[in-house]
C-alpha cells in the first residue's frame, strides 16, 4: 500500500532555485516622467557595474502615462537582488518592480 501525499499548496512549494551568477531581467514599471529611465540605469549601475542602455528594453503603455523597462543585468546573488530591489522602489515613479 503506498501513501501519496498531497501536492503541497502554492503558497508553501520553493521558489525555482537560481544558479549565480548569471543573466537577470528585471522589469521595472513606472510613471513616464522625465529622467526615469536614466535614474532606473543610474540604480542599477550601482549594484551591477557594466550595466548600459543597450540591456534596457522600454516599452511604453497604451496612453503613454507609463513605462515598462525590462534591464537584463550580471547577478551575482540574492543579496545584491534584494538590494537592488529595495533602491529601485525608493524611487518615486517606480510602482511596481518584478
Amino acid at each position: 500500500m503506498t501513501t501519496d501525499k498531497p501536492d503541497k499548496p502554492a503558497a508553501e512549494q520553493e521558489a525555482p532555485k537560481i544558479s549565480f551568477p548569471c543573466r537577470y531581467p528585471v522589469k521595472v514599471m513606472g510613471e513616464a516622467v522625465d529622467g526615469f529611465e536614466q535614474q532606473v540605469l543610474e540604480i542599477f549601475q550601482r549594484h551591477a557595474p557594466g550595466t548600459s542602455e543597450e540591456h534596457m528594453v522600454a516599452r511604453p503603455s497604451a496612453k503613454g502615462n507609463y513605462k515598462a523597462l525590462t534591464v537584463t543585468m550580471q547577478a551575482t546573488g540574492l543579496a545584491q537582488l534584494e538590494s537592488l530591489f529595495a533602491d529601485l522602489k525608493t524611487l518615486p515613479a517606480v510602482k511596481l518592480v518584478l
